[in-house]
């Protein structure tokens, strides 16, 4: 299970990778404002390189429940200083984390090698970019908008809804030419789901796998662990690192996080267990 990623470069998902996350803003639910500017992005950078991480997802638009949006001149502002750092002085696969075709095509041009879209491309132009520039896409999906998701999410079946609209959007990818290992699918924890939705989503994540995707998840430090434990966002980390060894049991590939270091060794741990522990 190999992405092709530009610059003549491979990422082997066989085996689950951690995505470390790199929020260049002032209001993410968790880490908002702790790395604007590209000196303290490079530092955390280099930390969760350091740390295990195999990718670096870099966003500039928070898309916490409530959020504001940005506009695309603010979000290239944000990004693209910190993308071309990292390019320019570490060697490392980079994610751009946006929904937004402009900011996705300035991204690539400055380094990024995957597009990481909480809107599953559906901005315009999105698809059309993505098959022209043959970069590897991951598809969210998301019940509403990150202002409104949480009022009120409702579904008859969760897993089914979620898994029938991300085939629906990869299967836009492929007419439009982006090969099928190119396509990574995220069910989207959180956005748009109750807490019983999301660990609903969670146990079935194996109605997802069966359409053979390499699958993203991002639960990390979320308010599906702070609900079900009564913690705050500082406080999730067993949590979150027990949702993390859950999905890779079930069959995820990329775990995507903020502590990179207790997630690497918690992935190695299931790694052992699925592959044995010549493989970790």
């Amino acid at each position: 299970m190999l992405l092709q990623l530009p610059r003549q470069r491979q990422l082997d998902l066989s085996r689950p990778k951690v995505m470390g996350i790199l929020n260049i803003t002032p209001d993410s639910f968790s880490d908002g404002g702790r790395f604007i500017g590209k000196e303290a992005a490079i530092r955390q950078a280099r930390a969760m390189l350091d740390a295990g991480a195999a990718i670096l997802d870099i966003g500039g638009e928070s898309t916490r429940p409530g959020a504001e949006e940005v506009s695309v001149q603010q979000e290239l502002d944000r990004v693209l200083p910190v993308i071309e750092a990292i390019r320019s002085e570490l060697d490392c696969v980079i994610s751009i984390d946006t929904c937004k075709t402009q900011v996705m095509k300035e991204a690539v041009a400055a380094g990024a090698d995957i597009v990481n879209d909480i809107r599953a491309l559906l901005d315009t132009g999105a698809v059309d970019f993505a098959a022209s520039a043959q970069v590897p896409v991951c598809l969210m999906h998301m019940q509403g908008q990150p202002r409104t998701m949480q009022h009120a999410p409702l579904y008859q079946d969760v897993a089914k809804e979620v898994c029938d609209f991300l085939i629906q959007r990869a299967e836009v990818c492929l007419a439009a030419g982006i090969p099928k290992g190119q396509i990574i699918l995220d069910p989207g924890f959180g956005f748009g789901k109750s807490l019983q939705h999301n660990y609903q989503l969670l146990s079935q994540l194996s109605v997802l796998m069966s359409h053979h995707y390499p699958v993203l998840v991002g639960m990390s430090r979320k308010s599906m662990i702070g609900q079900l434990l009564n913690l705050q966002a500082d406080e999730r980390l067993a949590g979150s690192l027990a949702c993390a060894t859950i999905a890779v049991m079930k069959g995820a590939r990329i775990i995507r996080v903020h502590d990179v270091k207790e997630t690497v060794q918690a992935v190695a741990v299931a790694c052992a267990t699925l592959f044995g522990v010549e493989h970790v």
